[in-house]
């Protein structure tokens, strides 16, 4: 006799349910971060570097966090969602006393041997609280930009203490989280055109008056390539050649000419991409572009599909980091936008990277399984 899934518990619903798509197509970005992250500090640090080994246990660790994350039914974290928003500012203004600067930055908080990067946590906090705000909202018509005040001030919080650090990446990340769910809801034509405006003029303010000393020479370096190479251009020349050199199908694992002879520099963490580039070639680099593109798509259609209004938010909110981290890394090696110091999801070393976009997935992956359950209040993604 064939047993219905409502015949084989909690674990057969759960077998039924789980989105394999979203978790393989996670687990082999995981893994092939790890064998470029192998690649790319072996040389550096010698051959009995341990950074890949330290990242697997980052995995483990986030895989496991991902996994208590996507057990718990999400609605309880839309009752947390300011509660969580609070602690994450609260974090942010820790940084201030607790921090210590390095290279013109205080970003991480540390605890004895332990350190942490609160600013990203807080992207996972912003879309938590925006999702509730947005969830809490029975509107359904069009919003204008009186509407939006609300989550704008949610998101300029944060991202004001961010920029004060500072760290014009994570900040824009912060402004580009809260556009892209304002982008899915039903938002009037009139007013996305002032807000784009009034952001384009804010956007012009900041650049001539709110970049710090480093961040200026980073932007004249991106408008002058060819100047200042043996400053604050070289880390984005040598990451363009070794693009290049990569041709159609890389010059072969660990014998990549930039990454060997030690032209490369921040390979595990900010430039990971070209190491990749260079040995995988274009071949290797459109595959890596289509993972990461799929990943966002999947997530965009676990929002469609979500059976609320809040599971919707999260999932584009995930979809969004992913998103903007992907697009400013790649722009970083490729010279197609400044060096903002962003990590690649799943690839770029560090603990607090990997903790917050495995947590993210096992948001989606919550919102994903619970899509089965009915409810009264299921909504589609688009007009939130």
């Amino acid at each position: 006799m064939t047993l219905r899934s409502s015949d084989t518990g909690l674990l057969g619903r759960v077998r039924e349910h789980f989105d394999w798509t979203l978790f393989i197509t996670v687990a082999a970005l995981a893994v092939i971060g790890v064998i470029n992250l192998y690649s790319a500090t072996s040389v550096v640090r010698g051959a009995q570097s341990e950074d890949h080994i330290q990242q697997i246990y980052w995995l483990v660790g986030g895989g496991i966090v991902a996994t208590v994350v996507a057990t718990i039914d999400y609605r309880h974290y839309e009752r947390l969602g300011y509660a969580l928003y609070a602690m994450g500012v609260v974090l942010l203004l820790l940084v201030f006393i607790l921090g210590r600067e390095i290279r013109g930055s205080s970003r991480w908080i540390y605890l004895g041997s332990y350190s942490f990067q609160p600013s990203e946590f807080m992207k996972l906090f912003l879309v938590i609280a925006l999702a509730k705000y947005l969830h809490d909202d029975p509107r359904s018509d069009g919003r204008t930009l009186k509407d939006l005040v609300v989550p704008a001030l949610i998101t300029a919080v944060p991202t004001a203490l961010v920029l004060l650090q500072p760290d014009l990446g994570t900040g824009l990340i912060l402004v580009l989280v809260f556009v892209a769910i304002c982008a899915l809801t039903r938002v009037r034509v009139r007013s996305l055109v002032w807000l784009g405006v009034s952001s384009a003029i804010l956007g012009a303010v900041f650049w001539s008056y709110g970049l710090r000393g480093y961040q200026n020479e980073r932007v004249n370096a991106w408008l002058n390539p060819d100047e200042n190479i043996l400053g604050y251009n070289w880390d984005p020349h040598q990451a363009r050649i070794a693009v290049g050199n990569g041709g159609w199908t890389g010059q072969g694992f660990m014998k990549g000419s930039q990454n060997q002879f030690l032209f490369l520099h921040e390979q595990h963490s900010d430039f990971p991409f070209p190491v990749f580039a260079e040995e995988w070639g274009f071949a290797g680099s459109l595959a890596l572009v289509g993972l990461y593109g799929f990943l966002v798509l999947w997530c965009l259609r676990v929002a469609s599909m979500a059976k609320d209004r809040f599971g919707a938010v999260l999932a584009v909110g995930v979809a969004s980091i992913v998103f903007w981290h992907a697009i400013f890394n790649l722009g970083m090696a490729t010279g197609l936008l400044p060096v903002v110091g962003v990590t690649l999801p799943l690839f770029s070393y560090g603990g607090s990277s990997i903790m917050t976009v495995l947590i993210g997935i096992g948001l989606v992956m919550n919102v994903s399984m619970r899509r089965f359950h009915a409810s009264p209040t299921r909504s589609p993604m688009l007009g939130l």
